[in-house]
């Protein structure tokens, strides 16, 4: 019997180890016993309308992870079912579609589960489930495809393809470094396509609105396109005409552009009178508008009445004038003026300022006198409305006369209406100054006045017993 030695049994020993530590490598990590055994492992079945060169071992993905295996592919009355292997550790939502890929050109498919929106807190997949065949996509057959090409190809004449070709060649010839910037830039813009994709989601689908408001008027877009065809032809026609105007139009300009360099200082000024203009135009269009369609209809009469009398000695044929002496008919007006020791003598040539307020006939607006004066003036801003002044007529005041137009009653600074002469705006009439009452000695006109002092005025006290003839005989 042979007897080992110590370094022979140690040399054993870690041999023994080493084997049982490969073969559980290999056991567990690469032939996958407790899967072969269906430890961890469940299954789940999918119902295909074709394989799609889908076959047994091939690779279940879920978000580009690799979840399970096929292991078998079988054919039904109604399709294809695959059979899969799942590992449990890997949840899968139970809603899910099902595609088949390719990994490569060669073939090599592999089944991709995809979830469903929202689906990510769905029952995960579970052992027996089965994915229906409407929620699978398997890819385009290559062989038909291929066939579908050659046909394709075999259709086009041989002659008309070589021209094809040769023309390609030479439309993208030595454009390789733009070609590439071309595949660069269009990397670069579907990048930051992606960056914006909630911005581009959001256009994609607020685009329909424009799109069929763009039908909507496409009898407007005709029609406008017919008018653009037509200006294009009616340039196209006058080409030569064009031409001398764009020639012709450049001096124009200069001269034009001279022309507003010399009235520069004065425009700006011209501008903000016609604006001031146009407000008083927008305040009075009813009556502009009124005169245009009036003048016309005048100057006919006008020309119809002076007709006759064309080519003759005849006046009372056609115009007839005649002056009639009227003295006082009607009466002036004097109501609303100056009273007379308040006015100018006609000799004055002087300039005086010119009183504050308004001066005008302020009598009754039904009144036979000056019918025709400020007070019957329409207000252009408050129809229906008659007043002297713009002011009266934007304000909510109404005219007021002085009396009844024929004379003064009473003072003429103290009129029956309580308004000053002449009239001041609202809110600006003259301060009047406060009348006080005190006595006063009759003895020898001494007073005391508002102020607290003492004042004399001779005229009112009395020059004593009185007789007849101080009565009867003025100045006694």
């Amino acid at each position: 019997m042979v007897r080992l030695t110590r370094t022979v049994w140690i040399q054993l020993a870690i041999l023994t180890v080493v084997t049982v530590v490969a073969g559980s490598i290999m056991a567990f990590g690469f032939v996958k016993i407790p899967a072969l055994l269906g430890i961890g492992r469940y299954t789940v079945t999918v119902d295909m309308t074709a394989a799609g060169g889908l076959y047994p071992t091939s690779v279940v993905t879920y978000r580009g992870t690799e979840v399970g295996r096929v292991r078998s592919v079988d054919v039904t009355g109604t399709g294809v079912r695959a059979v899969l292997t799942m590992n449990s550790n890997t949840p899968v939502p139970g809603d899910v579609s099902a595609n088949v890929h390719s990994r490569s050109a060669v073939g090599e498919q592999f089944l991709e589960l995809t979830p469903t929106p929202g689906a990510d807190g769905a029952q995960s997949l579970r052992n027996g489930d089965v994915i229906p065949a409407g929620r699978v996509q398997i890819p385009a057959d290559i062989a038909n495809l291929l066939d579908a090409t050659n046909r394709a190809v075999k259709a086009i004449p041989q002659e008309n393809l070589r021209t094809v070709v040769e023309e390609a060649d030479k439309a993208v010839s030595g454009l390789g470094p733009e070609l590439s910037r071309i595949v660069d830039g269009s990397t670069a813009l579907g990048i930051e396509a992606g960056k914006a994709q909630d911005s581009i989601t959001a256009l994609i689908d607020q685009s329909p609105a424009v799109l069929d408001s763009q039908v909507r008027t496409a009898d407007s877009i005709a029609t406008w396109a017919a008018h653009m065809a037509s200006i294009t032809g009616q340039l196209k026609a006058h080409d030569t005409t064009f031409a001398n105007l764009l020639g012709q139009g450049g001096p124009a300009l200069d001269e034009g552009k001279a022309l507003f360099d010399r009235i520069s200082p004065t425009l700006p000024v011209l501008l903000a009178n016609m604006v001031s203009l146009g407000d008083i135009a927008l305040a009075y269009r009813a009556d502009i508008e009124q005169l245009l369609v009036l003048f016309p209809q005048g100057t006919a009469v006008m020309s119809a009445i002076a007709a006759p009398n064309a080519g003759t000695k005849q006046a009372y044929n056609g115009i007839y004038l005649d002056f009639n002496l009227n003295l006082n008919l009607p009466p002036p007006c004097n109501t609303g003026f100056l009273p007379v020791q308040q006015q100018r003598i006609p000799s004055d040539v002087d300039a005086p300022e010119r009183p504050a307020g308004e001066l005008y006939c302020r009598v009754p607006q039904d009144s036979t006198l000056n019918v025709r004066g400020v007070r019957n003036i329409p207000c252009e801003t408050t129809p229906g409305k008659r007043a002297p002044t713009v002011e009266m007529c934007e304000s909510d005041e109404q005219y007021v006369p002085l009396n009844d137009g024929w004379n003064w009653k009473g003072d003429p600074n103290a009129t029956l209406s309580g308004q000053a002469v002449p009239q001041y705006p609202k809110g600006s009439e003259p301060p009047v100054a406060p009348v006080a009452v005190v006595p006063y000695d009759p003895a020898n006109g001494d007073f005391v006045g508002p102020d607290g002092r003492p004042y004399s005025k001779a005229d009112v006290a009395s020059p004593g017993p009185k007789s007849w003839e101080n009565v009867v005989l003025p100045g006694s």
